[in-house]
């Protein structure tokens, strides 16, 4: 997990520094103070797992610095007081660590951000996958391997790299049950996985594959054109 030191006393950066150091699994990016620290999370090329804040800070204190974020990564508090412990906790904080902090502690604070940190990327890892019912069998597949889904009648074509699976379902049930941010539907007939799209022209999408010499075409129905162009990331010269 890739740490940072929100905190002011030099005596508790040096501290935290050195149980960082000799706690594996950690990786320590630097200590900042807190109007320092919320650019560096605003910045989308740092990846931050995990925040020591100290609470009684000069300029911003460490409430006014949960505030300041919608988004935060987890959150270990380092105080002097225990004082702020229940207004800390209202911000789901990981952990919260009284000074003089001792390396046992300290570890078992680790322990409980690796574990909930764990916890999320299963969870995440999870969301990624779907299962399909094919008569008295049920296959997991992960949304990046369906390329396109495709309308039959009373049944869909979920269509993949390596093979096509009909199942009996409608194209609006399967359109709510597949995330929008992979998918977008582009056609009453056809949805297709984002990733793949590599052209679109007045009137079809061309989906690419890596490992086949041949893209795909895909038709784009006019009701449908309108919200493939907003969902895009379109430059206009």
């Amino acid at each position: 997990m890739n740490c940072i030191i929100i905190e002011d006393d030099k005596l508790s950066i040096m501290l935290i520094e050195e149980y960082i150091g000799k706690t594996e699994g950690l990786t320590n990016v630097g200590s900042f103070n807190a109007i320092d620290a919320i650019n560096l999370l605003k910045r989308s090329d740092q990846n931050v797992d995990l925040i020591f804040l100290d609470i009684e800070m000069p300029e911003m204190d460490g409430i006014e610095f949960l505030k300041s974020l919608k988004s935060l990564p987890q959150v270990i508090i380092t105080s002097s007081r225990d004082k702020y412990a229940l207004q800390a906790f209202d911000f789901d904080v990981t952990d919260y660590l009284l000074k003089p902090i001792s390396y046992s502690r300290f570890i078992q604070a680790v322990e409980r951000a690796l574990n909930r940190k764990k916890t999320e990327t299963n969870k995440t890892e999870k969301s990624r996958e779907i299962f399909i019912k094919k008569g008295s069998t049920l296959i997991r597949m992960k949304y990046e391997d369906i390329i396109w889904v495709e309308a039959l009648e009373n049944y869909i074509i979920l269509n993949t790299l390596n093979e096509k699976i009909t199942i009996h379902f409608t194209m609006k049930a399967i359109e709510k049950r597949l995330p929008s941010d992979i998918f977008i539907r582009v056609h009453r007939s056809y949805i297709v996985n984002k990733s793949r799209i590599k052209v679109i022209r007045d009137n079809s999408v061309e989906l690419g594959f890596k490992d086949k010499d041949k893209d795909i075409s895909i038709p784009i129905g006019k009701s449908y054109k309108e919200q493939l162009i907003s969902d895009i990331n379109l430059i206009v010269k």
